[in-house]
């Protein structure tokens, strides 16, 4: 027996695909980083945050989530420490920009884009809030909650990573292409900073229901 009825994919389905072509902070993190990187980096950063919003979702199905969310001070802790890691990642991408010099910008290898990916979606405490509010609509109480929400949290992170695949590599086909030139590398590298800093500005100033 299926662990989710084939008639409530059927509605989870369309409403994962609609939430992952929202804009948010895991779609903006690809477009940087295949803009600064280009396409594997970017697939590999796509790929972690698949992984983060999986894990999420185990924790969530473990009652973690819950628990971090009814502590104020879990909550701000995990959001602060994902303010300075983006801020971090702002830093690195100017820090990379060859300002001095007419060398090219150093790609981010990919095993270290995919655990950027895991960082920031795994600090980022509103992807804990957004699974406990959308995950349970499709959970029958009736069956085992672990497998549903593991299966829906696959199907989910599927969605996610066809989505933020296709803007990661569609940045990633116009950084290669411009990264040529000193000079629009150097843009490269600050746009993709601009993106790290805005996120982390957004995640600061997001209120927490």
């Amino acid at each position: 027996m299926l662990p989710v009825e084939p008639l409530t994919l059927l509605a989870f389905v369309p409403a994962g695909l609609a939430l992952n072509l929202t804009p948010g902070a895991d779609m903006m993190f690809c477009l940087g980083q295949g803009l600064k990187s280009g396409r594997r980096p970017a697939m590999a950063a796509n790929f972690g945050i698949a992984t983060g919003g999986m894990i999420h979702t185990l924790l969530a199905a473990l009652g973690l989530g819950a628990l971090v969310a009814a502590h104020p001070a879990a909550f701000e802790a995990i959001r602060w420490l994902g303010v300075g890691y983006l801020l971090w990642l702002a830093v690195a991408a100017l820090r990379s920009s060859p300002f001095a010099t007419e060398a090219q910008v150093t790609p981010t290898s990919t095993a270290r884009a995919f655990w950027q990916g895991l960082m920031v979606n795994l600090l980022n405490p509103k992807v804990i809030l957004f699974i406990l509010a959308f995950l349970p609509q499709f959970v029958d109480p009736t069956r085992a909650i672990l497998p549903q929400f593991l299966t829906l949290g696959v199907v989910f992170s599927l969605g996610g990573l066809v989505v933020n695949g296709a803007v990661g590599l569609f940045a990633g086909s116009i950084g290669q292409r411009v990264a040529r030139s000193a000079g629009l590398s150097r843009w490269l590298s600050r746009i993709s900073a601009t993106i790290f800093g805005a996120l982390a500005l957004r995640l600061a100033l997001m209120p927490r229901s």
